[in-house]
């Protein structure tokens, strides 16, 4: 399984990836892109079976990023991971196409929580 993390910090991007690994999923492959205008290109040569994307991002954010690769045909789950957790923010994910949300502060049980019916 390859996992898309797009999010413009490093330092979030290695906790994506640790927390990843501490809900139980162990044998994925990952991948990173620091915006969304990179996750772009980065969907296209790695073809993320999930991507975990961040909300505020330089260049392009986490719904730009999320509309122009529906647009492209991308049709697999899409989560934000994002401290935009209001009910507001949830309905424009909603809006957007995004199958979940996890809230920042997270847990590898609030991860496993979201992604256990994804993860094969």
């Amino acid at each position: 399984m390859n996992v898309l993390i797009v999010d413009d910090s490093r330092a979030m991007r290695m906790i994506v990836k640790k927390t990843l690994r501490d809900a139980g999923y162990d044998d994925i492959d990952i991948d990173e892109a620091e915006d969304g205008a990179k996750g772009v290109e980065k969907v296209k040569e790695f073809q993320p079976d999930i991507i975990l994307s961040d909300w505020n991002m330089p260049n392009m954010n986490g719904p730009e990023f999320l509309k122009a690769i529906k647009a492209d045909g991308y049709d697999k789950p899409f989560g934000f991971v994002t401290t935009e957790a209001t009910s507001e923010m949830r309905a424009i994910a909603d809006e957007a196409g995004a199958d979940f949300l996890i809230a920042k502060p997270f847990t590898a049980d609030s991860f496993a929580e979201a992604l256990d019916k994804y993860m094969d």
